[in-house]
């Protein structure tokens, strides 16, 4: 039997299928242990103790408050990201012509795009409906919870070369198929109509929404010892659901421990909601000013800080070792990453990697380091982005994994329990 972190990771898993999804499920947990939700627009009188969340749209922030109080404490902080690769579904969508009801979509982030082929996808997101106040619309979440939708291979008779490697029109090729048109609704807005049933008002109430397109397959253990977990949306959801949950679940601490969970890294982390935004920094700072703290301790309190970046990293593949580095390879079940990059595009420190690496040796918590092979370029984090508006320590770790931005993606089970357990030690101590 899986262990209990493991069903909430799976839980996660199923429902969060898309980032707004994702905020849902985060709250209801936090929720249901106790954290009461607060406003950027209210004024906020934290206790000793007390435990809070914030959510913006698709971003969710929760944190603790240590018994003696946050006006001298230092920030322990955990950040990830909501958002995976995906398809999302354009306005006015239906696209005439081929005898099939198919969706408009555009990609979104860099999925491996093949292996959404075939599949049976479903469809998820929010909308954004008529209200009685213009500055506050309606807005609903969305999900069909079934797969409706999916994307035709063509067959190999009229396409010889497949196993060559053919490349892939993105307007084109990724269409996917609903259902058929009859010729009198041929013209008609059937998606809008099929959408206006799922939330059961009209479509003339639906003025926007962002909806994406999800994989609907079930997560499955794999490996002759089951020791392997294959599943839609491991990167970046195994970083976020380690990190709530350990919060959620933490008892001592001695500083302000926090969990930021955000939208939009897959394209570059550039919005309201963003890990380049401001959003992370004035929630530190209304936390120490509502605690009674001014603008200097603020400040010196936040230059003691750590965070620590979580992302999934590059497990080397069986068939093509010579893509990982050649004295750093990562395998599944050997422990979770710790991340470097020369270049920057991971938090790299030796000083706050120093305290990873000891909270691991003290814990006996497996690790391993990380590195890209210097042919290769790699991917990025929000570890650099968030250093430009938290110039503290910070540290880019993650669980490794295989088919990375596939539909589906692979990781070691005991790697979970290892980025479980050192979230857990870096609160706490």
């Amino acid at each position: 039997m899986p262990e209990i972190k493991e069903e909430q990771l799976l839980h996660f898993l199923k429902r969060g299928v898309s980032p707004f999804h994702v905020v849902e499920t985060g709250k209801k947990e936090l929720e249901r242990q106790g954290f009461c939700r607060l406003s950027m627009q209210d004024a906020w009188k934290l206790k000793a103790g007390g435990k809070y969340y914030i959510d913006k749209a698709s971003s969710l922030f929760a944190f603790r408050i240590p018994q003696k109080g946050a006006k001298e404490a230092a920030f322990r902080i955990i950040a990830s990201h909501a958002d995976s690769p995906s398809l999302r579904i354009k306005c006015h969508p239906e696209v005439p012509g081929s005898g099939y009801a198919q969706l408009n979509v555009e990609v979104y982030g860099s999925p491996i795009l093949n292996t959404w082929m075939d599949r049976p996808l479903g469809i998820a997101g929010r909308a954004a409906l008529k209200s009685e106040d213009i500055f506050h619309p309606d807005m609903r979440l969305v999900d069909y919870q079934r797969p409706v939708v999916t994307i035709p291979n063509l067959a190999s008779h009229f396409n010889r070369k497949v196993n060559e490697g053919v490349a892939i029109d993105r307007q084109k090729d990724m269409l996917p198929t609903a259902t058929m048109l009859q010729s009198q609704n041929s013209g008609k807005r059937w998606f809008l109509e099929s959408l206006a049933k799922e939330l059961s008002v009209t479509a003339e109430d639906i003025l926007d929404y962002e909806l994406f397109v999800y994989c609907a397959e079930e997560p499955a253990y794999l490996g002759l010892e089951e020791e392997f977990l294959s599943a839609p949306r491991l990167d970046n959801l195994v970083s976020v659901a380690a990190s709530l949950f350990t919060l959620a679940g933490q008892d001592d601490h001695s500083e302000i421990t926090a969990a930021a969970c955000f939208d939009h890294e897959e394209i570059g982390s550039s919005s309201k909601q963003g890990a380049a935004s401001f959003l992370l920094r004035d929630i530190l700072k209304k936390i120490k000013l509502s605690s009674g703290a001014d603008e200097n301790r603020f400040l010196a309190d936040l230059y003691k800080s750590i965070y620590i970046s979580a992302d999934g990293a590059h497990a080397a593949h069986p068939n093509k070792m010579e893509k990982s580095d050649p004295t750093n390879k990562v395998l599944l079940n050997q422990g979770f990453c710790i991340k470097e990059a020369s270049s920057q595009t991971y938090a790299t420190d030796s000083e706050a990697i120093a305290v990873v690496e000891q909270i691991c040796r003290n814990g006996n918590i497996p690790y391993q380091k990380f590195v890209n092979h210097s042919n290769e370029r790699g991917g990025s984090t929000i570890g650099a982005i968030l250093s430009r508006a938290l110039p503290v320590w910070g540290v880019d770790v993650g669980v490794p994994m295989l088919a990375m931005h596939s539909s589906r993606e692979m990781m070691g089970r005991k790697d979970y329990d290892a980025l479980s357990r050192f979230f857990a030690d870096f609160y706490r101590l």
